[in-house]
């Protein structure tokens, strides 16, 4: 039966590295790591689940607790949270919170409680103190995605400063009439995401010498079929329709270019549109959007909470701020001349 011993004679280092490298706690070098990783393949050698949990008082798996299933920005953050936890060697089990009023509490009060997760990641959820605090006091490390959290690591962008450079990038075009539909302010949940998208837009057309038209502001809730909905309403009176929108998700913003092609308007010559997210969708439909990487962010996620875990927190501030960029495509261009748009 090949043991851990093997693989250290194998791969020309000692059982502490292959233990390191095989359980991901402590630091490994990525080569070695690669080839520990390799040489116990090789070897047909596979650390015993077991044998790991005792020794070690882990189960290797950890919960990820997101707001909703059915939404890209969701999906692609449990996509990189899940490739970086397997190259650690950690189970996920996910708790999703899109059902009734009371699953926040069962999670946060039950399951996570027990002894089936080691940590906890949660996305876009701002917890509360009776949450952090009763995850610390069982010893399980927590990590956010989303915005700050008092007492606990966090991922996240500048909300306020991906509609800023949305709107500085249709500004540069030459508009001035520019709209913004974005998440519902009044029903916002966590982190004011909506709110402080909408502060994008309002802080770059007012450093531009623009006033913020409120009717020119629309809610919607982050789908396609709300964002058809919005730009309809938008895009209805002539007299008021801006000839460009800078739109708060991609899905959003795909159901505004749907809107305005039923409208008879053609995107970009009669209006420019802008959205958030770079959705898979995105490049099919020519969409200018402002890329927020949402698999990076799972991935950074993991990193940090496995510092969590190994206790070897470095000097990462408390809110990593990710980056975000402009991608241009096919779905902006300067305004058409006024006496045109008369025409």
């Amino acid at each position: 039966m090949v043991g851990i011993d093997d693989v250290a004679r194998r791969a020309g280092v000692s059982t502490a590295t292959v233990s390191r490298a095989l359980s991901g706690r402590g630091h490994v070098a990525t080569a070695t790591r690669e080839r520990v990783e390799e040489a116990a393949a090789e070897l047909g050698y596979v650390v015993s689940a077991s044998a790991s949990s005792l020794a070690t008082g882990r189960m290797r798996n950890i919960g990820v607790v997101v707001p909703f299933l059915n939404r890209w920005f969701y999906t692609s953050v449990l996509e990189g949270a899940q490739r970086r936890l397997m190259q650690y060697g950690y189970d996920l089990t996910l708790y999703n919170l899109s059902g009734s009023s009371n699953e926040r509490s069962t999670v946060f009060e039950t399951f996570l409680l027990r002894q089936r997760v080691d940590a906890v990641i949660a996305v876009s959820l701002e917890l509360s103190a009776e949450e952090v605090d009763s995850l610390h006091a069982l010893g399980k490390p927590l990590v956010g995605v989303g915005g700050p959290i008092r007492g606990v690591p966090t991922v996240s962008i500048d909300d306020v400063g991906v509609t800023r450079l949305a709107t500085e990038h249709l500004l540069s075009l030459g508009h001035t009439v520019i709209g913004h539909i974005g998440g519902d302010v009044d029903a916002e949940m966590s982190f004011h995401m909506p709110t402080n998208r909408r502060l994008g837009w309002e802080d770059a057309l007012r450093d531009a010498g623009v006033e913020p038209r409120p009717e020119l502001y629309s809610p919607a809730v982050f789908t396609m079929e709300s964002g058809y909905v919005a730009a309809k309403q938008m895009l209805g009176d002539p007299r008021l329709r801006p000839t460009a929108v800078v739109v708060a998700s991609d899905e959003m913003a795909i159901g505004v270019i749907l809107a305005a092609r039923d409208m008879g308007l053609d995107v970009p010559r009669d209006l420019s549109v802008v959205g958030i997210d770079d959705h898979e969708l995105a490049p099919f439909f020519g969409l200018t959007t402002v890329a927020q990487f949402p698999e990076q962010q799972g991935e950074r996620a993991v990193e940090l909470l496995m510092r969590e875990l190994d206790q070897s927190r470095d000097d990462e501030p408390a809110n990593l701020q990710l980056p975000f960029e402009l991608i241009v495509r096919s779905s902006t261009s300067r305004p058409r001349p006024e006496r045109e748009q008369r025409g």
